[in-house]
């Protein structure tokens, strides 16, 4: 199973573009990078600029509406995400638990959507094919 999970770091809504990196806590987390990796659980991870260098397009008046950062209503952005592939929910959480966050750090986890997930009708309709397990 394939889970990801996203690092919301609380606060990271209004960091400025040129926001600094702690290297104690860079290298703190480059070891739990290394630990998944090491493991054979890791697919990919990113870290995400924070959303003052982002923009949204928004589709509510039925076109798209392109509005930049940082965004006044947003409550909880991304600061960064693993893939990660383990046997179950239990030890994606697990791997979460050994992450060196800190305390205004919160990691959500989420089930990727398989397309064997989906009845045969709707694998049809995604037209995917064998491009997606």
């Amino acid at each position: 199973m394939r889970f990801m999970m996203l690092m919301i770091p609380l606060g990271y809504e209004t960091a400025a573009p040129d926001v600094q990196l702690d290297p104690e806590r860079v290298a703190a987390m480059m070891r739990y990078n290394e630990a998944l990796k090491d493991a054979g659980v890791l697919i990919t991870l990113d870290g995400l600029h924070p959303p003052s260098m982002g923009a949204r397009v928004s589709f509510a008046a039925g076109k798209p509406i392109v509005t930049d950062g940082p965004f006044a209503e947003a409550k909880e952005v991304l600061g960064g995400y693993w893939m990660i592939e383990v046997a179950s929910r239990a030890e994606a959480i697990a791997w979460a638990r050994r992450c060196p966050a800190a305390p205004n750090e919160i990691i959500e986890i989420r089930q990727v959507q398989e397309m064997s997930d989906f009845p045969p009708n709707v694998r049809e309709a995604a037209g995917f094919g064998d491009l997606k397990k």
